[in-house]
């Protein structure tokens, strides 16, 4: 009795100490968004542990039917926030597509997206890989693809590819890997949005579960999709995922969660609040060498979120990725949720978005420089981040250690990417520039022709 008894006053301590530094906050019932991946993780640890009531939050966890459903529901406040793209918080508050101030003070995680092609495409493909000890060497760029589709092209087929919304992290991964293995995966412009304008590969919109489906129907050669969905083709036996995108961009933002502007000025404490508990979810998804990850597929797993099986889900959220059926390997940061500084708002991550998406005409006209930074700094809020951040160190549910405390928003250069190609976030246009395929400074599309520059 002593033990139950001491241990429930230790219970009671730790409880009051967590709740040592809870905020007023001015709205405590609370409608999250999300799409079935696992990169919603975030959010269902934050209410299975209890990180939202912590704060003070009752938080009820809403999957969506696709990415503008749930963008528009944020909108229109039916929604208070969501896991969103990355590209849609920019996207949205520079006007492509739907118009509205969309913010974010957390990014999600790093990484988790992969490119599977079906296995007719795999069976051509692996014609032009190298080979060691009888397994195919990565990371395989698109140069094995591009004579895949000039004979599709020769026998009067077309070559299509899904992905899972036109600003979505996955639509320029895809591009950026077709455009460094010399495929052209199409131009936007104001009045054509199909993104097909010169296109070798023709790449659409295809919601992340149904992926699979249309892969196995012939809908569709293959698709850039978040996890679970390319390992499920695997398990089904209906293609192979080629390359992750940390293979294309190491360490790449994916995810952020999105608000409106005017929730995060309507409701300041409460905006403090979620990000302390999504920043404990993320520390807590990541500790110990990612010791929690099979008690975060047992909860993945569940109907109510990915509901896809824990056999699949593990393949990619515990340090593997699994290409060819039985050709399983080490990828330890495949799924990052909070070290590299994972959670950090970016704006260096927020203008490589914006670089991708005058490269390839949805921004239709030249911006400079300032722009860039500009908006990059109306979108991503790091100060928010990082005063959640102190709140946490202070209360003791942190390590100071592991937060940019002194970063000005901008990653250093990197040339970490599939082509080797150098970003700075400093300088976007001289990055546009460089890229082989794409827009350049001064250029636009015109009906199906590029002109200026």
């Amino acid at each position: 009795m002593l033990g139950a008894g001491l241990g429930a006053i230790l219970l009671g301590l730790a409880a009051s100490h967590a709740r040592a530094e809870m905020l007023d906050v001015e709205k405590d019932e609370l409608k999250f968004g999300f799409i079935k991946l696992t990169d919603m993780a975030p959010l269902a640890i934050a209410k299975e542990l209890g990180y939202f009531e912590d704060e003070g939050l009752f938080v009820t966890l809403e999957p969506q039917a696709n990415w503008k459903v749930l963008l528009d529901r944020v909108i229109t406040g039916e929604l208070d926030g969501a896991h969103m793209l990355a590209g849609q918080p920019l996207a949205a508050t520079i006007g492509f597509g739907t118009k509205a101030h969309i913010v974010t003070p957390f990014s999600m995680d790093l990484n988790g997206n992969g490119i599977t092609v079906s296995n007719e495409v795999w069976e051509k493909m692996k014609q032009h890989i190298p080979m060691e000890d009888g397994k195919p060497v990565h990371p395989i760029e698109a140069d094995a693809l591009k004579p895949v589709i000039d004979a599709f092209r020769s026998e009067g087929r077309p070559f299509n590819m899904g992905m899972v919304f036109p600003v979505s992290t996955h639509n320029y991964e895809l591009r950026y890997w077709l455009a460094a293995g010399d495929i052209h995966p199409g131009f936007y412009s104001e009045t054509d949005v199909s993104g097909q304008i010169k296109a070798e590969a023709l790449l659409s919109v295809t919601p992340p579960p149904q992926m699979p489906a249309t892969l196995e129907a012939g809908t569709i050669n293959g698709y850039c999709v978040g996890e679970p969905w390319n390992q499920q083709a695997v398990f089904k036996g209906i293609g192979v995922p080629v390359i992750t995108d940390y293979e294309i961009w190491k360490n790449n933002p994916e995810k952020v969660f999105g608000l409106t502007r005017e929730f995060t000025e309507k409701y300041p404490n409460t905006t403090l609040a979620l990000t302390k508990a999504l920043i404990r979810a993320a520390i807590w998804l990541d500790e110990n060498q990612n010791a929690n990850r099979m008690e975060a597929v047992e909860i993945l797993a569940r109907p109510e979120y990915v509901g896809a099986d824990a056999e699949v889900i593990a393949n990619s959220m515990t340090g593997t990725f699994e290409y060819e059926k039985g050709d399983k390997r080490n990828v330890p940061d495949f799924n990052v949720f909070f070290r590299h500084f994972a959670t950090y708002p970016y704006y260096s991550d927020a203008v490589w978005y914006l670089t991708q998406m005058r490269r390839w005409g949805q921004i239709p006209e030249h911006k400079d420089d300032a722009w860039y930074e500009q908006t990059a700094k109306s979108v991503y809020l790091p100060d928010i981040y990082l005063q959640a951040a102190k709140m946490l160190v202070e209360e003791g549910l942190a390590e100071e250690a592991d937060f940019p405390w002194e970063s000005d928003g901008y990653r250093e250069p990197t040339a970490e990417f599939i082509d080797g190609m150098t970003y700075d976030g400093r300088k976007p246009n001289a990055y546009i520039d460089s890229l082989s395929i794409g827009l350049k400074s001064g250029q636009t599309v015109s009906g199906t022709e590029v002109v200026g520059g």
